[in-house]
């Protein structure tokens, strides 16, 4: 028996018609007693009464309830950026905004809006006028030939599949399907049907090169003759969204099943996962392009492994000395040593292998605005950067006091300056875990508090934060949300010019006020270029210190921009 699969709607028929109109036939027409029965005892029976009494139902539903729009999620957003745009929102605006900036809520919305706009439905193919009837289950698939890629030898962009050949049986087999493709659109095709015809072309003991020497010739509608595999479950598009931590060209893979169905993308673009079924291969497209098919990139498991190898590679070249050393690794007066900081020398094996994050969007929280955090080498200017963004608005814009061990100095201020504190509270608050940063510096104690942070928080300030980029390992939660700066020192031929044009001083020796020398400019990009090799994946906006007045400009607009619109954050912030 042959199943024909193609589009068509078999509507609501009345089993006691065709149970009459069976009889009549059977009167005229000279045929197999033994089918005649068959058809008849099916025609009768209770489960195909069932089966059409729930589709007629469904029918009658589907006429008198229909969804009233299909844009609910953005409506939802629309709600969210009002009562954000509210000087004083009400409790239960507030309480409405929590509500609606739920992942769940969000779901139920998006599947709302799918449903409604009838995404979901496959697009099917006329029925093929001629059929052999002697031949055993197949299906026979037309699909609109189009700029899609199908992998093999010498691959062309054809129908949204990728084949492969059977090793045991030499099968053309199906071995992916490109989400979004014409394949997929069609919901026919599957992951492990075999191709038999391609085009009335018998493609049994053929390559997959034989099989795209046809495809390239065809015009028009390609028609697939396929053996169902066992299984067939439609691929379900998953709504995972993640952060791309690399640089990725497909073209420049060699490794990848077909480099036309690769999907190129460059850091910190965000990608919308559509499957990842295939443990060294995922399909995605890029977030807000709907129109594009899905293409595929690099698993997170391949990726690490393929980073890992580079960097075991480099150590094996004695390439390993590329890195430069940490600033706090230097007999220098002015760095103060990390005390949760290990031997840097080992950052090289233990920082985490970055590739994707997930995460989903944050929309600006009234009440509980994000901090700032400027990360940057010793010099680059984050604290002026600071002081200009504090002077603003010195409502707005707050600061931790740091806490010290030392006494005060002349002209001081307890509170104002710094927190005054014993040697021994200082070790308690390190012990207890209760500070973001802490270190020594020449004899004593620094610190910032955790507890003093979230009450600024609380109270509604946006914190400005300059720590040692070892903090972001502490910074960088849920609890806190921040939002990273880094602040990046130009070439050194454009540092050495702006800060001379600048009368810039230097911050490492504060016995004495003179300008940097040429070692402390090249420190300085030595510890940039430490920072940005491990901890880059971690900064949401890089802004480049040329000249103070137009970072400062780039550094503002960041800054408002948290303030005003959602950002992606890592996906367990929102939850």
């Amino acid at each position: 028996m042959t199943a024909v699969m193609a589009a068509g709607d078999s509507g609501s028929l009345s089993l006691s018609g065709l149970i009459s109109s069976l009889e009549k036939a059977r009167t005229q027409i000279d045929s197999d007693e033994e089918d005649f029965g068959f058809l008849a005892d099916l025609l009768k029976s209770r489960e195909l009464q069932a089966l059409v009494n729930v589709h007629n139902k469904i029918n009658r539903t589907r006429k008198t309830c229909q969804a009233l729009m299909s844009n609910a999620e953005e409506i939802g957003i629309s709600i969210m950026k009002e009562i954000h745009n509210r000087t004083i929102p009400s409790a239960d605006a507030i309480e409405l905004f929590a509500i609606l900036q739920s992942p769940h809520l969000q779901g139920v919305l998006q599947a709302h809006d799918s449903i409604a706009a009838k995404d979901f439905a496959p697009h099917l193919p006329e029925i093929p006028v001629e059929v052999d009837e002697d031949e055993e289950t197949v299906k026979i698939v037309q699909l609109v030939k189009s700029n899609e890629p199908m992998e093999g030898k010498g691959a062309e962009p054809i129908v949204g599949a990728t084949i492969k050949q059977d090793d045991r049986t030499g099968a053309i087999i199906i071995a992916r399907i490109m989400h979004g493709g014409a394949a997929d659109r069609s919901g026919l095709i599957h992951v492990g049907d075999e191709v038999q015809e391609v085009n009335n072309f018998n493609v049994v003991g053929k390559t997959p090169a034989d099989v795209h020497k046809i495809l390239m010739q065809a015009e028009g509608t390609i028609t697939f003759k396929l053996l169902p595999a066992s299984s067939s479950a439609h691929l379900r598009e998953s709504k995972v969204r993640v952060r791309a931590y690399f640089d990725y060209d497909p073209k420049e893979d060699k490794h990848i099943p077909c480099k036309e169905a690769g999907l190129p993308f460059n850091k910190l673009d965000i990608l919308h996962i559509v499957t990842q079924d295939d443990p060294y291969w995922w399909q995605a497209r890029k977030e807000g392009d709907r129109n594009m098919r899905a293409g595929l990139i690099p698993s997170r498991q391949l990726q690490e492994r393929r980073i890992l190898a580079h960097r075991q590679d480099q150590t094996a070249n004695g390439q390993r000395c590329i890195l430069p050393k940490s600033p706090s690794c230097r007999p220098s007066p002015k760095v103060k040593k990390i005390i949760y900081d290990a031997s840097e020398s080992e950052d090289f094996d233990r920082e985490e292998v970055p590739t994707y994050e997930e995460v989903a969007r944050l929309y600006p929280r009234p009440g509980l605005p994000r901090p700032i955090v400027l990360i940057g080498p010793p010099g680059v200017g984050r604290n002026e950067l600071k002081r200009r963004l504090m002077a603003l608005d010195v409502d707005k814009y707050r600061t931790p006091v740091p806490m010290t061990s030392r006494p005060p100095r002349p002209g001081e201020v307890n509170n104002r300056d710094y927190q005054f504190v014993t040697r021994e509270d200082l070790e308690e608050e390190a012990a207890a875990g209760t500070l973001v940063e802490h270190g020594e510096f020449k004899g004593h104690l620094y610190g910032t508090s955790a507890i003093t942070l979230k009450s600024m928080i609380n109270a509604g300030y946006v914190v400005i934060l300059t720590p040692h980029y070892q903090a972001l390992k502490y910074l960088r939660t849920a609890e806190f949300k921040p939002y990273v700066i880094y602040i990046k020192p130009p070439t050194l031929a454009v540092l050495k010019e702006t800060r001379l044009a600048a009368h810039a001083r230097s911050t490492f020796d504060e016995n004495n006020s003179r300008g940097f020398t040429e070692d402390e400019f090249k420190d300085m990009l030595k510890a940039a270029a430490r920072i940005e090799f491990h901890y880059s994946h971690w900064f949401d906006e890089v802004v480049v210190n040329d000249e103070l007045s137009s970072a400062f400009e780039l550094l503002l607009t960041a800054v408002n921009r948290v303030e005003t619109e959602p950002l992606w954050v890592p996906a367990s912030w929102v939850q």
